[in-house]
Protein backbone atom coordinates (compact mmCIF):
# COMPACT_ATOMS: atom_id res chain seq x y z
CA UNK A 1 0.00 0.00 0.00
CA UNK A 2 1.19 3.63 -0.82
CA UNK A 3 1.25 6.23 2.04
CA UNK A 4 0.32 9.38 1.77
CA UNK A 5 3.31 11.32 0.01
CA UNK A 6 3.68 10.50 -4.10
CA UNK A 7 7.15 11.21 -5.37
CA UNK A 8 6.68 14.43 -7.86
CA UNK A 9 7.47 11.70 -10.70
CA UNK A 10 5.04 9.41 -10.25
CA UNK A 11 2.11 12.18 -10.02
CA UNK A 12 3.61 13.28 -13.40
CA UNK A 13 3.68 9.97 -15.40
CA UNK A 14 0.24 9.63 -13.97
CA UNK A 15 -0.79 12.80 -15.44
CA UNK A 16 1.00 12.54 -18.43
CA UNK A 17 0.71 8.74 -19.73
CA UNK A 18 -2.91 8.44 -20.01
CA UNK A 19 -2.96 11.03 -22.45
CA UNK A 20 -0.75 10.05 -24.64
CA UNK A 21 -2.60 6.65 -25.04
CA UNK A 22 -5.64 7.79 -25.45
CA UNK A 23 -4.69 8.93 -29.26
CA UNK A 24 -3.42 5.49 -30.01
CA UNK A 25 -6.72 4.19 -28.73
CA UNK A 26 -8.72 6.17 -31.23
CA UNK A 27 -8.16 4.86 -34.49
CA UNK A 28 -11.09 6.43 -35.67
CA UNK A 29 -9.96 10.02 -36.16
CA UNK A 30 -8.98 11.18 -39.48
CA UNK A 31 -4.71 11.79 -40.01
CA UNK A 32 -4.21 15.73 -39.83
CA UNK A 33 -2.97 16.62 -43.01
CA UNK A 34 0.56 17.31 -43.74
CA UNK A 35 1.19 21.36 -43.67
CA UNK A 36 2.79 22.66 -46.60
CA UNK A 37 4.59 25.64 -46.98
CA UNK A 38 3.56 28.10 -49.25
CA UNK A 39 6.29 29.63 -51.27
CA UNK A 40 7.00 33.04 -50.65
CA UNK A 41 8.06 35.72 -53.63
CA UNK A 42 10.37 37.22 -53.15
CA UNK A 43 11.84 39.89 -55.43
CA UNK A 44 15.28 39.26 -56.97
CA UNK A 45 17.88 41.84 -55.63
CA UNK A 46 18.70 44.68 -57.72
CA UNK A 47 22.42 45.74 -58.55
CA UNK A 48 23.44 48.22 -56.18
CA UNK A 49 25.53 51.20 -57.11
CA UNK A 50 29.25 49.44 -56.78
CA UNK A 51 27.77 46.52 -59.28
CA UNK A 52 26.96 49.45 -61.46
CA UNK A 53 30.15 50.72 -61.62
CA UNK A 54 31.71 47.12 -62.61
CA UNK A 55 28.85 47.24 -65.46
CA UNK A 56 30.44 50.66 -66.99
CA UNK A 57 34.31 49.34 -66.05
CA UNK A 58 33.31 46.46 -68.54
CA UNK A 59 31.92 48.80 -71.07
CA UNK A 60 34.94 50.36 -71.06
CA UNK A 61 36.73 47.40 -72.00
CA UNK A 62 34.83 47.24 -74.67
CA UNK A 63 36.00 50.70 -76.01
CA UNK A 64 39.11 49.02 -77.31
CA UNK A 65 39.33 48.41 -80.96
CA UNK A 66 37.45 45.83 -82.59
CA UNK A 67 37.18 44.35 -86.38
CA UNK A 68 33.47 44.94 -85.93
CA UNK A 69 31.32 46.61 -84.35
CA UNK A 70 27.97 45.05 -82.84
CA UNK A 71 24.32 46.46 -82.90
CA UNK A 72 23.72 48.19 -79.51
CA UNK A 73 21.30 45.09 -78.10
CA UNK A 74 24.32 42.36 -78.18
CA UNK A 75 26.89 45.51 -76.90
CA UNK A 76 24.85 45.49 -73.73
CA UNK A 77 24.48 41.73 -73.74
CA UNK A 78 28.16 41.39 -74.12
CA UNK A 79 28.92 43.89 -71.03
CA UNK A 80 26.60 42.76 -68.65
CA UNK A 81 28.04 39.23 -69.12
CA UNK A 82 31.24 40.29 -69.12
CA UNK A 83 31.04 42.03 -65.62
CA UNK A 84 29.44 38.82 -64.22
CA UNK A 85 25.51 39.89 -65.15
CA UNK A 86 24.02 37.26 -67.33
CA UNK A 87 20.91 37.20 -68.75
CA UNK A 88 19.15 35.81 -72.42
CA UNK A 89 20.09 38.02 -75.05
CA UNK A 90 16.82 39.79 -76.42
CA UNK A 91 16.82 42.74 -78.69
CA UNK A 92 16.79 46.27 -77.48
CA UNK A 93 12.89 46.51 -78.62
CA UNK A 94 12.10 43.59 -76.36
CA UNK A 95 14.47 45.21 -73.57
CA UNK A 96 11.91 48.28 -73.86
CA UNK A 97 8.97 46.52 -73.68
CA UNK A 98 10.32 44.80 -70.65
CA UNK A 99 12.20 41.33 -69.26
CA UNK A 100 12.15 39.81 -66.08
CA UNK A 101 15.87 40.05 -65.85
CA UNK A 102 15.35 43.86 -65.58
CA UNK A 103 13.25 46.12 -63.20
CA UNK A 104 11.95 49.34 -64.73
CA UNK A 105 13.52 52.11 -62.03
CA UNK A 106 12.71 55.64 -62.19
CA UNK A 107 16.39 56.74 -60.89
CA UNK A 108 18.89 55.68 -62.76
CA UNK A 109 22.13 54.90 -61.27
CA UNK A 110 25.91 54.36 -63.32
CA UNK A 111 25.17 50.34 -64.89
CA UNK A 112 21.08 50.67 -65.66
CA UNK A 113 19.96 50.14 -69.01
CA UNK A 114 18.33 53.38 -71.04
CA UNK A 115 16.33 52.17 -73.75
CA UNK A 116 14.12 53.40 -76.40
CA UNK A 117 12.02 51.35 -78.96
CA UNK A 118 14.77 49.99 -81.20
CA UNK A 119 17.95 51.08 -78.98
CA UNK A 120 19.54 50.64 -76.07
CA UNK A 121 22.77 52.14 -73.54
CA UNK A 122 24.59 51.83 -70.31
CA UNK A 123 23.97 54.85 -68.08
CA UNK A 124 27.55 56.07 -66.95
CA UNK A 125 26.76 59.47 -65.30
CA UNK A 126 22.95 60.14 -64.39
CA UNK A 127 23.52 63.87 -63.11
CA UNK A 128 25.17 64.21 -66.68
CA UNK A 129 22.46 62.04 -68.74
CA UNK A 130 24.92 59.65 -70.25
CA UNK A 131 24.78 57.14 -71.53
CA UNK A 132 27.62 54.51 -73.25
CA UNK A 133 26.31 52.73 -76.62
CA UNK A 134 26.83 51.63 -80.17
CA UNK A 135 26.41 54.27 -82.13
CA UNK A 136 27.03 55.31 -85.65
CA UNK A 137 30.10 57.03 -85.05
CA UNK A 138 30.64 53.93 -83.02
CA UNK A 139 31.17 52.73 -79.29
CA UNK A 140 30.91 56.32 -77.38
CA UNK A 141 29.09 57.84 -74.86
CA UNK A 142 26.17 60.20 -75.38
CA UNK A 143 23.70 62.27 -73.88
CA UNK A 144 20.08 60.93 -73.70
CA UNK A 145 18.85 64.36 -72.96
CA UNK A 146 19.65 65.11 -76.62
CA UNK A 147 17.14 66.48 -79.32
CA UNK A 148 17.97 63.00 -80.80
CA UNK A 149 16.73 61.06 -78.13
CA UNK A 150 14.03 63.12 -77.25
CA UNK A 151 12.67 62.62 -81.10
CA UNK A 152 12.86 58.69 -80.65
CA UNK A 153 10.25 58.99 -77.48
CA UNK A 154 10.30 58.53 -74.30
CA UNK A 155 13.25 56.91 -72.84
CA UNK A 156 12.88 54.00 -69.98
CA UNK A 157 15.87 53.13 -67.05
CA UNK A 158 16.28 49.82 -65.83
CA UNK A 159 18.11 47.85 -63.65
CA UNK A 160 19.38 44.38 -63.48
CA UNK A 161 17.59 41.99 -61.41
CA UNK A 162 20.11 39.22 -59.88
CA UNK A 163 19.53 35.66 -60.24
CA UNK A 164 19.54 33.81 -56.51
CA UNK A 165 22.98 32.38 -57.63
CA UNK A 166 24.49 35.85 -58.05
CA UNK A 167 22.86 37.03 -55.05
CA UNK A 168 23.93 34.39 -52.57
CA UNK A 169 27.77 35.25 -53.73
CA UNK A 170 26.80 38.61 -52.13
CA UNK A 171 27.21 37.09 -48.67
CA UNK A 172 30.25 37.80 -46.29
CA UNK A 173 33.96 36.39 -47.77
CA UNK A 174 31.99 35.98 -51.25
CA UNK A 175 31.86 39.60 -52.63
CA UNK A 176 30.04 40.43 -55.77
CA UNK A 177 31.97 40.14 -59.07
CA UNK A 178 34.15 43.34 -60.30
CA UNK A 179 36.39 44.65 -62.29
CA UNK A 180 39.59 46.42 -60.92
CA UNK A 181 40.21 49.10 -64.01
CA UNK A 182 40.30 52.32 -63.51
CA UNK A 183 37.08 54.04 -64.65
CA UNK A 184 37.67 57.86 -66.07
CA UNK A 185 34.78 58.61 -68.41
CA UNK A 186 35.87 62.71 -69.17
CA UNK A 187 32.49 64.55 -69.52
CA UNK A 188 33.88 66.00 -73.18
CA UNK A 189 34.28 62.40 -74.63
CA UNK A 190 30.72 62.03 -75.46
CA UNK A 191 29.05 63.24 -79.21
CA UNK A 192 25.89 65.21 -78.43
CA UNK A 193 23.63 63.83 -81.31
CA UNK A 194 25.24 60.88 -82.51
CA UNK A 195 22.74 58.75 -83.41
CA UNK A 196 22.52 54.74 -83.17
CA UNK A 197 23.02 52.16 -85.54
Amino acid sequence: MLGKTHSPALLLLCVLVPPAFAGQANHASPPTAPRTRRAVHRPSPLLNSSEGLSVISAALESRRPAHSKPDCSHLVHTIYERAGFPYSYVSSSDLYRGVPEFRPVVHPQPGDLVAWPGHVGIVVNPSQDTFFSSLRSGLGVDSYSASYWKERGQHRFFRYAKAPSIARSEKPGNPAPHHSHAMTIPAASHSQTAPPL
